[in-house]
């Protein structure tokens, strides 16, 4: 399987066992990910918010905020999300385009077990500073799909462009929405008593014009239905445009005029 798997932790944290304070994982996770890298602890760069205590822990909310200290010259060109105590903790790998100057990203995610959730940024030199943010919820990665399989398939890889109308002067703020199971392969369907097989988006990027804005590598830990939040630099390009591909080899693109939004 993908390098999202080869980082699953060896056993699934039982989920009458999680009410505890989480082990520190991070020791181990640091190494499998960065290996012997040095990460400066702080938040210079970016933030991370996320709830303390998660109302839905399968569609945990999460925003990653970028700064860019005056006189700096240097910029974040790639964040790393890992929720330490996941099956697969690498929830996500977001590559930032130089021209998008992205203030903000938005996500919903799995958490199945209390744990401390880390944004690690990469710098334009190399250099690694992280943030972490400690989130109590339980189940999130086991949780039941909302929806019937059948029914999930019948939408798979349908999109909508939602465009948020107070963006400042020469920005925007869209949320691009994904349809699409996500499904773990750790949930259970409720009649047959079977783990419904995993098949999630393991990438999927956001274009406008032919210059990126971001582009995602995840995995189990993104909820069902994608959707990102994303507010960048508008370039005077036309369009905007998504391309998506899941585990079983799908392909899916949709594509916006910019000056409108689109659905």
């Amino acid at each position: 399987m993908n390098k999202y798997f080869l980082t699953a932790l060896i056993v699934l944290t039982a989920t009458g066992a999680v009410a505890q304070a989480a082990p520190d994982s991070w020791p181990d996770l640091k190494i499998q990910l960065f290996k012997d890298a040095a990460i400066a602890e702080d938040a210079t760069f970016a933030s991370l918010d996320a709830p303390e205590r998660a109302q839905d822990a399968a569609l945990t909310p999460v925003t990653m905020t970028l700064r860019r200290p005056v006189g700096d010259p240097r910029r974040v060109t790639k964040l790393s999300l890992v929720i330490d105590e996941n099956p697969v903790p690498l929830a996500g790998e977001f590559t930032l385009g130089p021209k998008a100057d992205l203030a903000s990203l938005s996500t919903r995610v799995r958490v199945n077990a209390y744990t401390n959730m880390r944004l690690i940024a990469e710098l334009s030199d190399g250099s690694l500073h992280m943030t972490k943010s400690y989130v109590k919820a339980a189940g999130g990665c086991s949780a039941p799909a909302s929806k019937a399989l059948d029914e999930a398939n019948a939408s798979l890889g349908k999109m909508k462009l939602r465009v948020i109308a107070d963006a400042a002067s020469g920005r925007g703020d869209y949320v691009v929405m994904l349809r699409h199971p996500n499904n773990s392969g750790l949930q259970m369907d409720q009649v047959t008593r079977l783990y419904t097989p995993a098949r999630y988006v393991d990438h999927l990027a956001v274009y406008q014009g032919e210059d990126l804005v971001f582009s995602v590598e995840g995995g189990i830990s993104i909820s069902e239905d994608p959707n990102f939040r994303f507010d960048f630099a508008l370039s005077g390009a036309k369009t905007l445009r998504v391309e998506a591909n899941d585990i079983d080899n799908a392909h899916f693109k949709a594509e916006w005029p910019l000056e409108r939004g689109g659905s």
